[in-house]
């Protein structure tokens, strides 16, 4: 069994029972090859902290700020998203403390990935809650997800990147950003497609994604970064 201690000085969280946070841990793949494993997978816990980060989250919102709700919305979905949620979890070092089956254990570049690692952190928050009691959870998730906030509205990761890019293009070159399908492969259940993004006649950047849009958003992202804009 991980020595949990560790990862509680990370999270600056002491367990009263250590297999509350234990459970949060075990990935669904690892008890299919341990199905002896004396603790369940960690959705249901994911569940719940799923449901506590997002009422933290908004209830700091409302306090603290008096925009529109469309903005705030944009901006809590900034936070909590997957990719955020994954980045805080890679931060924290919590993968390393991860049941998974030996596939996934070594599968570190997929997306799937980054959704266990965001999936795991929300079972972090769900397993505090449950443990500690909503103080404690509400402490964690503004230490480590509402410190995010600043960031967000500086690099405004809050608009999704294709109206970022489509926003920069039209002020600097006068330009509408255009996209073409550059090649698309495998069944029609499980397509993947290669999209370019064009300023007039020239690729900035490509993308690529399970739909067109997500590989449209990817390559938006790509070129921001490829113009520095």
């Amino acid at each position: 069994m991980n020595d949990l201690k560790k990862l509680e000085q990370t999270l600056g969280v002491t367990f009263k029972d250590k297999d509350t946070l234990r459970q949060a841990l075990v990935h669904r793949s690892y008890l299919n090859e341990h199905p002896d494993f004396r603790l369940g997978h960690n959705e249901r816990l994911e569940f719940l902290g799923d449901a506590v980060l997002e009422l933290v989250v908004t209830e700091f919102l409302y306090k603290n700020y008096e925009n529109p709700e469309g903005e705030l919305t944009n901006w809590r979905a900034a936070l909590v998203n997957a990719d955020m949620m994954a980045v805080i979890c890679d931060g924290l070092n919590v993968e390393e403390f991860l049941y998974l089956s030996k596939g996934e254990a070594k599968d570190k570049a997929s997306k799937a990935r980054r959704y266990i690692l965001a999936n795991a952190i929300e079972a972090v928050i769900g397993s505090i809650y449950l443990d500690l009691g909503w103080d404690e959870a509400k402490d964690f998730i503004h230490r480590t997800v509402l410190i995010k906030l600043p960031e967000i509205l500086r690099d405004q990761l809050h608009i999704d990147p294709k109206s970022r890019f489509q926003e920069a293009a039209q002020e600097r070159v006068g330009v509408t950003p255009n996209y073409k399908v550059l090649s698309e492969e495998g069944p029609d259940h499980n397509k993947k497609f290669e999209i370019g993004v064009y300023i007039n006649k020239e690729l900035v950047a490509k993308g690529y994604g399970t739909s067109k849009h997500e590989a449209q958003v990817a390559a938006a992202a790509e070129a921001l970064k490829t113009k520095d804009w």
